[in-house]
Formats: C-alpha cells, structure tokens, sequence
C-alpha cells in the first residue's frame, strides 16, 4: 500500500515520492504545523537483517541527522527533525526543488568546464564547512549534489558521514560508500580509515565525470572498477580545459600527496571566473532550464525571476528550436503600458473574453488562458500555459518574498542575478503600480535568447489576505504585440479566493 497522504509523526503529510536511494524514500511532505514543505526521508529496512544490523541502520540515521545539523552552510541540506514512525526513524530536511548533477550528467553527457567548475567550487566550499566541523561525508558523487531551479547548489545525503571522534558502525573489513567514488586508500591495505582526502577524491571523480562524460575508472564489473581505483592510472582528461590542474590534483592516490579543499575551491574558483568573463559560455541559466521542467511543485520563500522564468517554456522550446530563455527588447508601446498602468483590473473582474477559458491556477484563484495553451506544472508549485508554438508562455504563482515589497526584492537581489545570468539584460520599466487598489510591482525586462529576442512582463500583488500572488508573461520580441494582450486579460481577469 503507497503511504501518500500518510501523516508522519501527527505532523508531516505525505505528498509525493521524490527520490528512492540504496538506505531510504524521501517524500516530499506538508508541514501541517508550520505550512511548509519539507523533505522526508524514510529508512529501509530489508527484512532479512538480523537485530543488530536494524540498530546500526537505525543509528546511521540519526547519525546522518546529527552530522548535517551540526553544520550550518547554505549549500549544504539543512535538517529539520528527526522522528519516529512505526518505530523507524526519519529525517525531516529543507525541501529543494531541483535535479541532481547526476541527472543532469545521464541526460546531457557532461557540463561545459565553466559550469562544472561553478559547480565544483561550490561542493568543495561545502566540504570545507563540513570539514571544519568535523564531518566527514564519504559519499560525494553527482547523485548527492542537488541542483536547485533558484540557482542553490546543495551537498546532500549524509547518510554514512562520520564525525571525528565517533565510534565506526561499520563492521571490519566493510566498506560503505559508492564503490566508484571510493577514494583508493579505502580499497587497499585492508581499507583505511577515511579521512578528508577521501571525499577530495571523489570530488575529483565527480569532476572528471561531469567534463569528460565517463567515469574515470568504469570497468565491466564493480571488482574490477575497485581494483582499477587502487591500482591503475586514469586515462588523462581530453576535454576538462583549464580544469585538468585541479582533477589531476584531486586524482593522486596517495592521500597525503593529493590537493587539499582549499586549494580546490581556489583553482575551481579561478576557472569558474574566468569563464564566466567569456563571451562564448554558456550560461547557467540555460542549463537550470533544461532540467528544471521536471521540477516537483513546492512552496519557495524567495523568488529568483530569470530562473523561474525560464523553465515554463524549457520543453516546447527545445522541442521547436527555440530560445531557452524569455525576454524580448525593445520599448514599452506606452508610457502607461511600460509603467504598468495599463494592466491594474477593476475590482470586479470582467467577463471573459472571446477565445479565452478560465483555469484555476493554484491555492485560491483562477486566470483567463487563451484556448489552445496547455498547462505544465513545473518548479517552485508554479503552473505554465504554453502557447501553441511553444516560444511564448503565461505563468502564475503563489509566492513570499523577502518581505512585503517585491519592488524591494527585486532592486536588491534578483535584478542583479538576472542581470549576471542573462546576456543582454536590459530592464524597461521598474515601477510601483496597484492592483485593484492595492500596491504592487510591475517590472519589464529584455534580453537575448539563443535564437531570437524576448521580452518578459512580471506583476507582483498582494490579496486582502496578505497572500502574495505572481503573474508573469514571455514571449518573442517580434511577436511582443500579439502576445501582450495574452498578460492584461490574464491580469483583469483573475478571480481571487473571497
């Protein structure tokens, strides 16, 4: 029997399964108390394991608890709680909504260097925090790094870390971990104890793999993957660029021999910066997007607009030959159209126009859609209506910001990621407008996609419940004129909960 809709601890509801590993389920879950979604991991327990193996997988789940709270870092899971259900013990993280690196990887190949030195630099800058506090996690690979759709990269999955000074609940001669990342002074000599260099090696590995599209020591069976680890010299990198320095350094088998973290985090710094000033990179915001459409829904406490934007249109588009990005350039057809003047709606919504229909869009409202688009859940819990030709796309969400003034939000933080990870980005119109005789935010902005220009309209608003609301409309530049009228019935029509 499915346990969704299962409530866990009188607190925690089971909404959806999100991932499924060798050591548990994670859900994605309702807080009922506070209203938030969270993750839940739940432990498996196979049932032919004797007493004693049930307590050491028991007590690897606190210890998983325990080893990621005591660390406190942005781009590492933060866990909430630790309770019992049906006398299993299950942790309760932060929700992310993303994909991992080794989606991205089994889908794409591999990363430009840039992005997997972008990447790199942040795992090796949450291995340090671990590091420094005294965690080992000895399971670094791409399945463990979580690429949220806001542009967060998160390490994940303590599940066997160990902290200095704790007993081992390993047996000997057991080795835990994923047998192609194990750093190869846990494969000889009777399986040394792990030490910081072990998880430097497997982000090496992790490395090689994103860049070259392989893993570096794959052999036809796991026996002999380990005895190539041990033993064997890795076939150098063809196609790692300015990041050979750092995998060669983080591929040395002897531990006392290899690059440290922070020598790591500087050199993938150094490459992630210099590709970034390189007009021909290619851009965050373009690889967010070919994976966020897959996104499981969840509430998000800050929006990031060029981020959310984007993956609305991700899969028509790249189904037509599309742009993967929206905006449009150009001027505002009005004064008042650019100030946001044209789209407040009276405070009765009109009737609906021809060729539109009504969806409902979320918790508590519903929106005027043209007939022929199509609806797409994507990330965040926000809802997409895609156009027929794929190209243009209609969005709508229910959202916080930090704090009550989207303008505020946007002038101080997504302007600026916007503007870093969108070339071209040109903003129209910034403003303050109302909403039904309410303050909101209109902001109207342009940049260059891969084929063709677009322009992005975005307005933010409260309800009489303080319930902060989103809508926002890309489409082509050349077809700006078409599509625009798509945004204004959209706005003047939505039917907000009483």
């Amino acid at each position: 029997m499915s346990d969704q809709g299962r409530l866990i601890a009188n607190r925690y509801r089971l909404v959806e399964r999100v991932g499924r590993g060798g050591m548990g389920t994670v859900w994605r879950a309702e807080d009922e108390v506070l209203g938030r979604h969270v993750a839940v991991k739940k432990l498996h327990v196979p049932p032919h394991l004797h007493d004693d193996e049930v307590l050491r997988l028991h007590e690897r789940t606190r210890r998983e608890a325990r080893s990621a709270a005591r660390i406190s870092h942005p781009n590492i899971i933060v866990v909430h709680d630790v309770v019992d259900d049906e006398g299993l013990p299950c942790i309760v993280m932060e929700y992310i909504p993303s994909v991992t690196l080794g989606d991205v990887l089994k889908e794409q190949g591999r990363l430009p260097v840039g992005e997997a030195a972008r990447i790199g630099r942040i795992m090796a800058t949450a291995l340090r925090a671990a590091h420094d506090a005294g965690v080992l996690h000895r399971d670094v690979k791409p399945a463990n790094v979580l690429l949220g759709h806001d542009g967060r990269i998160v390490l994940t999955d303590f599940g066997i870390a160990v902290e200095s000074g704790s007993s081992s609940l390993t047996r000997t001669g057991e080795l835990v971990g994923s047998i192609h990342y194990l750093a190869p002074e846990r494969l000889r000599d009777g399986g040394a104890e792990p030490g910081p260099a072990c998880d430097l090696w497997s982000l090496g590995t992790t490395l090689y793999q994103a860049v070259e599209g392989r893993h570096p020591f794959d052999r036809d069976t796991p026996i002999e993957t380990a005895y190539a680890i041990a033993a064997d010299a890795h076939e150098p990198p063809r196609d790692a660029g300015d990041l050979t320095p750092v995998i060669e350094g983080l591929l040395v088998k002897d531990p006392a021999q290899r690059m440290d973290v922070r020598e790591a985090e500087r050199l993938l710094g150094q490459v992630a910066a210099a590709a970034t000033a390189s007009p021909t990179r290619t851009t965050r915001l373009e690889h967010a997007a070919v994976h966020a459409a897959p996104a499981l829904p969840a509430p998000r406490r800050r929006r990031r607009a060029a981020l959310w934007i984007v993956s609305a249109v991700v899969v028509a588009a790249t189904a037509t030959g599309g742009t993967l990005l929206w905006a449009r350039s150009g001027t505002a057809s009005s004064a008042s159209e650019a100030a946001g003047t044209a789209t407040p709606a009276p405070p009765s919504p009109p009737p609906l126009p021809s060729g539109y229909h009504l969806e409902t869009a979320g918790q508590g409202f519903s929106v005027p859609v043209p007939d022929g688009w199509t609806s797409k859940n994507v990330a965040g819990g926000e809802i997409a209506y895609i156009g027929p030709s794929g190209l243009a796309g209609l969005r709508v969400d229910v959202v916080q910001f930090a704090g009550t003034d989207p303008l505020t939000h946007w002038r101080e933080t997504e302007e600026d990621q916007t503007r870093r990870d969108n070339p071209g980005y040109e903003r129209v119109r910034m403003a303050p407008t109302t909403f039904r005789g309410r303050p909101a935010g209109y902001w109207e902005f342009t940049f260059q996609g891969k084929v063709r220009k677009y322009r992005a309209v975005e307005l933010a608003f409260s309800g009489t419940d303080g319930t902060q609301y989103v809508v926002y409309l890309s489409a082509p530049n050349a077809q700006w004129d078409q599509y625009r009228p798509v945004f204004d019935t959209a706005v003047k029509g939505i039917r907000l909960r009483p």
